[in-house]
């Protein structure tokens, strides 16, 4: 039965959902996986909220520390030190969810964002920020490998790409929430303090939640406790798709077993489908950061005081405006993933994406070259409002999701960590040199160079990024394997190549 199945039509593939529509599960079927994914999602609450809360405070940080204020290194240091430690957490972190667990890689982020906002909140010089900054950086890296590959795993493929995607949701909610506590906290003594410090207790509440959480079912079976996997899977999928979901874990079981040999992590990239799966979701993940989410997110009340509206109260209230329109958008994203698809979302959303830095770079050039009128201020607040408009429902999750998708159960953890590293790379790079090329070639120049990037990006996915919408895990296993060896070739099994 297993082996006739796995050959046919899969559990959760569109052919098995087409001849059993009674069998496909809707958002509002199960209040189940609402409630893991909303626990799970607690991780990119924190991830948002650490990373764009230091748009604010840092102008607060600047009034109080001198030294902070006379060098734009320092402000450059300060913002870019917790993606710095979310470069080393996503690393490590792909590696301890393939050991040891998701929820073991939950609760060291949740160590990490504590212990670092409480560094920050008693911090007496700028240099313990810094390190406070980089613990509270660890936990993001934990975070953005760990909620949204755990989110995938607990999730039915039909619904797979929204819940992911909620993960982002609570990303842009923590950055709007960080916008919120930074304007209401403008006049409270010690305000950066606060604003900084406060992110602890999310990482506390989520600590305690983690006692009650699963495990992912798909890391349990491949760890061989199919009895705690079958218990996760009953809480999500009702009999009789609950049977052909563990008739596919089996099936996959039995067949490394039969197999024996195991591929190790210095081996991996010796196998050509990663490798192609990898550059898609790397690519995507560069193109993520390249495009200039960090730039708009981290300095938005920078630029916009850049841009003519010089108090930080007016700053910070036009971000929060910026950063609501964010959390709006992944709400779209949420909607239109598994309708639209992640190409035709992505495609769109970086279209959109180049149109408002044309607007953007071009009334910030104008401005920057002798107009000093508050007409071209207000344009390119407009142009930061259309970025996010267009980027939140489609550049902002569908990375995310897809590299959740397209690697093999055995290596998902390593290979989702070395992409998600790639993209705190490329935020460490941007976020760290943008004032610089500012003060170099000015900020109209600065935003051309990102409109530049943009359109190769447009090239990049319409070329190698492939549709993965409804597909099972073990479908998508298969488009790398026929982009990397051919439809009509022969295709080994990975674990055959790793053998030869």
């Amino acid at each position: 039965m297993v082996a006739d199945m796995c050959v046919s039509i899969k559990a959760g593939s569109s052919d098995y959902l087409e001849k059993h529509p009674e069998r496909r599960i809707s958002f509002s079927q199960n209040f189940y996986i609402i409630g893991v994914t909303f626990a799970a999602g607690i991780g990119g609450l924190l991830f948002g909220y650490d990373t764009g809360v230091i748009s604010g405070a840092l102008l607060y940080i600047k009034d109080d520390f001198e030294v902070v204020k006379n060098s734009s290194f320092l402000q450059e240091l300060i913002v870019a030190m917790a993606l710095i430690g979310a470069i080393f957490g996503a690393a490590i972190g792909g590696y301890i969810n393939d050991s040891l667990g998701r929820k073991a890689a939950t609760i060291v982020a949740d160590i990490c964002f504590a212990v670092g906002s409480l560094l920050i909140a008693v911090a007496p010089n700028p240099t313990l920020i810094i390190v406070g900054r980089f613990f509270v950086g660890l936990g993001v890296g934990f975070a953005s490998v760990t909620a949204p590959m755990y989110i995938a795993e607990v999730s039915p493929s039909e619904i797979r790409g929204g819940l992911v995607s909620v993960n982002c949701l609570m990303i842009t909610t923590g950055q709007f929430l960080s916008f919120v506590i930074n304007y209401g906290l403008t006049r409270v003594p010690g305000t950066w303090r606060w604003m900084l410090g406060i992110a602890g207790t999310p990482a506390v509440i989520q600590l305690v939640l983690m006692v009650f959480l699963p495990e992912s079912p798909r890391w349990l079976y491949l760890k061989n406790r199919k009895e705690e996997a079958t218990n996760v899977l009953s809480r999500i999928y009702p009999s009789p798709r609950l049977e052909d979901e563990i008739d596919i874990l089996e099936a996959h079981m039995e067949q490394e077993q039969k197999d024996k040999v195991k591929v190790k992590y210095s081996d991996v990239f010796k196998l050509k489908e990663i490798r192609v799966a990898f550059i898609c979701g790397a690519g995507l993940q560069a193109f993520q950061q390249l495009t200039g989410i960090s730039v708009i997110m981290y300095y938005s009340p920078t630029i916009i005081q850049l841009a003519g509206f010089k108090s930080n109260e007016s700053a910070l209230f036009l971000s929060l405006i910026v950063s609501a329109i964010n959390a709006g958008g992944t709400i779209i994203g949420i909607y239109l993933i598994d309708i639209v698809g992640r190409k035709k979302l992505t495609l769109s959303s970086l279209i959109g994406v180049v149109g408002s830095l044309i607007l953007l770079s071009a009334s910030c050039y104008v401005r920057g070259h002798g107009n000093p009128s508050l007409v071209y201020g207000w344009l390119a607040v407009a142009g930061l409002a259309l970025y996010i408009i267009f980027f939140a429902p489609g550049m902002g999750p569908v990375p995310w999701a897809v590299n959740t998708e397209i690697y093999p159960e055995e290596f998902r953890g390593i290979c989702g960590g070395m992409s998600a590293t790639i993209n705190w790379v490329g935020s460490v790079i941007m976020s760290i040199s943008f004032l610089s090329f500012v003060d170099a070639i000015g900020l109209g120049e600065s935003f051309m160079i990102l409109l530049a990037v943009a359109c190769v990006a447009i090239v990049f996915v319409i070329f190698y990024m492939p549709e993965t919408k409804g597909l099972t895990f073990e479908e998508v296993s298969n488009i790398w394997k026929e982009k990397a060896y051919g439809k009509d070739k022969n295709i080994e099994s990975m674990v055959e190549q790793a053998s030869t």
